[in-house]
């Protein structure tokens, strides 16, 4: 386990914490396996009710880090595709505990998973586009139906920043916290979770993903092929170069 996820067990719930507090918790290829490898074992244990997915320090996470964009990909998935294939694939509740910045995939991951709550100084944004990219991980489905396609534009095509209290209006967030009360928050709904019938609890929320699953797996097939060509291409070279420079 690298030292970038942080796994803490109590009871019924499972609690996967980034680690990176000196990168704003990006996700690094490291961070992405030991994710997917946490998500596949606890759909595989009877005895999990409840998964929360929160930061060390100030932040949720500032998304990928981009130095792994700049680097040669094999064929195939990636790290990330390999995380969100394990977030979409899991029976278990996931709760997001989102403290001041989710960027990118820090905000794609929110729309799989079951509550997700925000606390008020929190900063939302999905800058693909921005860096030469496009949406991954089903956003371009998932977000028109949770925010509507005005604000879907607005995220995706604009990259505009968005508030806690715009991601709750949006029906992206379940609730806004007070600052520094989000993983509160997260435990206290993961404490009723517990509480619940184990199996009839992981039914329900099959059958709440059932409809939408072979859409999901279609256009986050079509977004992966896209996302790898964009990566290879000048103008997102130009963009990651750009961004890194100004650090």
């Amino acid at each position: 386990m690298p030292n970038s996820l942080i796994v803490e067990r109590a009871g019924s719930v499972l609690q996967l914490t980034l680690n990176r507090p000196e990168r704003r918790n990006a996700l690094d290829i490291a961070t992405y396996y030991a994710l997917a490898d946490q998500l596949r074992q606890a759909t595989e244990d009877p005895g999990l009710s409840a998964i929360i997915l929160s930061g060390t320090g100030e932040h949720f996470t500032a998304g990928n880090d981009l130095h792994d964009f700049q680097a040669d990909r094999p064929e195939g998935d990636s790290a990330g595709m390999t995380f969100l294939r394990a977030l979409i694939a899991t029976d278990v509740p996931v709760i997001a505990a989102v403290e001041g910045y989710a960027i990118g995939i820090g905000v794609t991951l929110l729309q799989h998973c079951d509550f997700v709550y925000v606390a008020r100084n929190a900063t939302l944004r999905i800058p693909f586009v921005a860096l030469g990219l496009c949406p991954e991980g089903a956003s371009s489905l998932l977000l028109p139906r949770l925010a509507g396609a005005r604000k879907a534009a607005q995220w995706l095509l604009q990259g505009k920043a968005f508030s806690a209290d715009e991601a709750q209006d949006a029906g992206l967030a379940t609730a806004v916290t007070d600052p520094g009360d989000a993983l509160a928050m997260a435990k206290q709904v993961a404490a009723v979770l517990a509480e619940q019938p184990r199996q009839a609890l992981r039914l329900t929320k099959n059958m709440l993903k059932r409809a939408d699953r072979e859409a999901i797996a279609e256009t986050l097939e079509f977004e992966a092929t896209q996302f790898r060509a964009r990566l290879k291409t000048q103008e997102a070279q130009d963009a990651f170069a750009r961004f890194l420079n100004k650090r």
